[in-house]
């Protein structure tokens, strides 16, 4: 068995949440999902799990960090073409999400840096390891 990544993040509007990451791409998974979360499927290894800030505070004794106004994560998806890396964030914003920097090119890698509607950061890149630099 593949080992799979989590991603648990605080959401003000659960439905909300849910019709965005939707939007970019994400599959719900009805398994996980009822009134307080929603397991939200881009691959077999990636899944996040969308809570209302009150079930999130269930699996934590720390206060939930407001990631409108400060930055907790950085959560970075690769993609396997470029292509896909713009269309995933072409729909990301078209869903609501917000651009945090301007698109980046650094020859072998291309990144693009977006928020979603609760603050959180996302990054996706494209690595074109035939560009990488040799040291």
């Amino acid at each position: 068995m593949s080992k799979k990544i989590f991603i648990n993040l605080p959401v003000s509007d659960l439905p909300k949440a849910m019709q965005f990451y939707t939007a970019a791409g994400f599959v719900n998974n009805p398994v996980f999902t009822d009134e307080t979360a929603a397991c939200m499927v881009l691959s077999e290894e990636i899944y996040v799990m969308l809570l209302t800030k009150e079930k999130f505070a269930f699996f934590t004794n720390k206060k939930i960090a407001d990631t409108r106004e400060v930055a907790a994560v950085i959560n970075s998806i690769a993609m396997d073409s470029l292509a896909e890396m713009n269309q995933f964030a072409e729909n990301a914003l078209a869903a609501g999400a917000t651009e945090t920097r301007e698109p980046m090119d650094m020859g072998f890698m291309q990144q693009r840096s977006l928020q979603d509607l609760d603050g959180h950061l996302w990054e996706v890149v494209y690595m074109d390891m035939s560009q990488m630099p040799q040291s």
